[in-house]
């Protein structure tokens, strides 16, 4: 009985294990030099010195026409940015950071008197946002767990996205 119960624990921990290994996924093609977001297709792009890798769908902030402008206008940004961050332990699966905004929108936003917002990113999906449709961020671009899985791995720090209206 003792054998069973040690041979059952094993199993947890080894299920356990591999579930977490499952989330990191290794990628030796070619290099991303360039995401291309096109938000009124919703459609997102990984691409290799102009030729695209990997596509998908994508979902936008909850107010998807037009320039993020300030804090809460649930609008994805649209401009010329970089991958700035790596975040691992996200409560949206994986993520990457996106770094707006960028000091000509601080210097804007400043002027409107309003916060320009910050922390946007390439995520997944956690299961409790899954029904919320297709535009439900608050201005970030959103993909499946397993696609956000592939772009996490493909994806390296400093890889510039270009974001179209």
């Amino acid at each position: 009985m003792a054998g069973l119960a040690r041979a059952a624990a094993l199993l947890l921990v080894v299920a356990a294990v591999s579930g977490c290994a499952g989330k990191f996924r290794s990628y030796d093609g070619p290099e991303v030099t360039r995401i291309l977001v096109l938000k009124g297709e919703r459609k997102m792009a990984l691409l290799h010195h102009g030729e695209v890798l990997e596509s998908y769908d994508i979902g936008l902030g909850f107010e998807p026409v037009g320039h993020k402008q300030r804090e809460g206008d649930g609008r994805t940004p649209e401009g010329e940015y970089f991958i700035d961050r790596r975040n691992p332990e996200s409560q949206f699966h994986l993520s990457l950071g996106i770094s707006y905004p960028e000091p000509h929108e601080r210097m804007a936003a400043s002027e409107a008197g309003v916060d320009p917002g910050g922390d946007i990113f390439i995520h997944g999906t956690p299961r409790e946002y899954r029904d919320d449709g297709r535009d439900w961020t608050a201005g970030c671009i959103a993909v499946t767990n397993r696609e956000m899985e592939e772009i996490y791995a493909m994806v390296g720090t400093g890889t510039p996205i270009t974001i179209y209206p």
